[in-house]
């Protein structure tokens, strides 16, 4: 049997404001743009897609299941301007087939600069998915899938009993991603790899109409999942939300895809679909995955050069998480939130120069016109959080 096992990641960042060396407005995110996208995404993505799931989970009787996780930006965002999200959320929760997974709050590299701060986000997150949705997590993802085995045995410290991350193939070598691994060195955890090759196929290659797989029905790629039989137990299809409705437009016939897909996955009593959670219960570990290094799952790759690959990232990470101190000794809540804030992975991510010019998915709801731009703004408004610092420390 190969179970297939959905991970969805819903985010939004709090995207900035044009804010100049001489502004002095502790108020640096765009409302209006935040709430534009926010409505935008919630009527082509979040709305259809978790009433297609609901309907799905319904259909089935609950044999298709599926697992997410929802950064606290996002849930922050829906609850201001698309309240109906998070209570279709609930309608998803209350199914008892959908899990939510745990990851930091903000949405933050923490990892890389502050591991104090890191757990604080991650607890954090935790907080907020048993206050909203009563589950306390088990499974643990890293921003962007970032990881390495450092991440693996903080993570088992905390509690959690299985970390996701990308398959990448210069880690697995001549290994599968359809196998449950465990990382060196942790007593306990788990690590469940995702299949790139088939979640992309969704996720970026569906409406490709010069693939040589193009169109792609549930019902070849339902055959893809049942070749996994021999030689692997689950299928890992770990993609964004937003592919449906969004980067796949519901005119290319996504929706309907994913409609049509759990019939046909389970059409011959073979295989069936699993959370996280139950992948790991129902399945043994095959071996060790020793990742020395840090990987995610951006660009070909698979590394963190997205958000660190040049002076600038470099430097505006740095700069942030230098204030951890004066901003937490502080204690004002609201300027401690606005400094998390800032360490939304995605402020790093618009200024990324990595073929830039090229029209890839760095652009998607970017509000800058060039990486140049996006430093500079970002670099402003630190200048004023520790303005903010010094006149509150004077108090």
């Amino acid at each position: 049997m190969a179970s297939v096992v959905f991970y969805f990641q819903v985010h939004q960042p709090f995207r900035l404001r044009r804010y100049s060396i001489f502004d002095s407005d502790a108020n640096y995110f765009d409302d209006w743009r935040n709430e534009t996208i926010c409505s935008k995404v919630a009527g082509k993505c979040y709305l259809p897609a978790n009433q297609a799931i609901l309907d799905m989970i319904r259909r089935h009787e609950g044999r298709f299941r599926v697992s997410y996780s929802l950064t606290g930006t996002i849930l922050e965002q829906v609850r201001r301007w698309a309240p109906e999200v998070l209570a279709s959320f609930h309608d998803l929760a209350a199914t008892g087939c959908v899990e939510f997974i745990a990851e930091t709050y903000y949405h933050s590299l923490a990892f890389l600069y502050n591991r104090d701060e890191f757990i604080a986000q991650t607890h954090m997150h935790r907080r907020l998915m048993r206050d909203l949705f009563g589950q306390e997590p088990r499974i643990f993802r890293n921003t962007e899938l970032t990881y390495n085995n450092d991440v693996a045995k903080v993570v088992e410290d905390m509690g959690f009993d299985a970390i996701l991350t990308e398959g990448a193939d210069h880690i697995l070598g001549y290994r599968s991603p359809n196998f449950i691994y465990n990382p060196p060195n942790c007593g306990h955890l788990r690590m469940l790899m995702k299949n790139y090759r088939l979640s992309d196929d969704i996720a970026f290659r569906f409406s490709n109409r010069s693939w040589s797989e193009w169109p792609l029905t549930a019902e070849k790629f339902a055959q893809w999942v049942d070749h996994i039989n021999g030689n692997g137990y689950v299928c890992n299809l770990f993609m964004d939300y937003e592919t449906f409705g969004e980067h796949q437009w519901e005119d290319t016939g996504i929706f309907n895809f994913m409609r049509a897909l759990p019939e046909k996955v389970m059409a011959r009593g073979r295989n069936d679909f699993l959370t996280v959670s139950e992948a790991i219960d129902r399945y043994p570990s095959v071996g060790e995955v020793d990742v020395p290094h840090m990987i995610s799952w951006a660009d070909t790759e698979r590394d963190i050069s997205a958000w660190l690959g040049n002076s600038m990232q470099a430097n505006a990470l740095h700069d942030v998480y230098a204030l951890a101190d004066r901003v937490l000794g502080t204690e004002d809540e609201h300027l401690v939130h606005d400094w998390r804030m800032l360490q939304t992975s995605d402020h790093f991510y618009y200024m990324c120069t990595k073929w830039f010019a090229d029209g890839d998915v760095h652009k998607y709801f970017n509000p800058y016109e060039s990486p140049y731009d996006a430093y500079i703004n970002y670099m402003n408004i630190l200048d004023n959080v520790r303005s903010r610092i010094v006149a509150r420390t004077r108090v």
